[in-house]
């Protein structure tokens, strides 16, 4: 499967609500394989179906429950002329002791993104950065001496550029050293219920959501139901990410989550 990208870089965290809760944690939607975070399909599509004129809605994602049980001619649901992939992290800041914020990837990560777009070179190897310089580097409990890290100047054709542009300090780690840093450095707050005179009602319970100013991507196409509309829904694709550079995506959206800056990936170039 191989589509065009869309990047999605988070401007405050973003919360979508996992299959299960475990104890007192309210989880986060995440990758049966690897365990990692991601944006389902499903919520995306949702918002993006919102953002769309409602003369088009129907031609691009297809009809709805409502239009084949109300007063609509329409009798079978129908598929649109577009399809949504899921959202996947391919960058994500961890707090760092020695640097600020440094922004993580893995080769799997590196290579799940350039089959998207066709490519099948190798990710750069582990421990490959943009800023160590002969000093180690602290990333929550771990520490990278500075004999293990390989620095280079190439990362940057694995940072897709926007006008944001603050992925600065990069650094490609092991795919299980990552995974367990992503895992740790997840955004998590913690809540309670008041009562009537302002006292704890009850226990609390921790909220987890992917960080701000994580880079994530997700594919799109048009599917087999466009033929000859296929052009068309593409531009009409392409205005609807013209007209709304910043979307909300997930809950909590009155508490300010899920806000994130999107761009086409159409003419991103990429060399990994």
């Amino acid at each position: 499967m191989i589509g065009n990208l869309v990047y999605l870089y988070l401007l405050s965290p973003l919360h979508t609500g996992g299959a299960t809760q475990e104890g007192n944690l309210l989880g986060i939607a995440r990758e049966s394989h690897t365990d990692l975070p991601y944006i389902p399909s499903s919520t995306i599509r949702g918002k993006l179906r919102s953002l769309t004129p409602e003369t088009e809605r129907n031609q691009l994602w297809g009809n709805t429950i409502d239009d084949v049980t109300g007063s609509s001619s329409d009798t079978n649901l129908t598929q649109g002329t577009l399809w949504i992939g899921d959202a996947s992290i391919l960058w994500l800041p961890v707090p760092s002791l020695s640097h600020g914020v440094v922004w993580v990837s893995s080769p799997m990560l590196l290579q799940r993104w350039a089959r998207l777009n066709g490519k099948s070179e190798k990710a750069p190897e582990p421990y490959s950065n943009n800023f160590a310089q002969g000093k180690p580097v602290y990333l929550k409990d771990a520490i990278l001496k500075s004999a293990s890290l390989k620095p280079t100047s190439d990362l940057k054709i694995c940072i897709p550029q926007s006008e944001i542009g603050s992925i600065d300090r990069a650094l490609i780690l092991p795919d299980q050293h990552c995974a367990t840093l992503i895992q740790m450095s997840l955004w998590r707050q913690v809540k309670v219920k008041l009562g009537e005179h302002k006292t704890v009602d009850g226990g609390f319970r921790y909220e987890e959501a992917i960080p701000p100013d994580t880079l994530m991507y997700l594919p799109w196409g048009v599917t087999s139901q466009a033929t000859k509309q296929a052009e068309e829904s593409k531009a009409k694709f392409n205005q609807i990410l013209a007209n709304n550079a910043v979307v909300q995506i997930g809950g909590q959206e009155s508490l300010g989550r899920g806000f994130v800056q999107q761009w086409s990936g159409i003419k991103q170039e990429v060399a990994v």
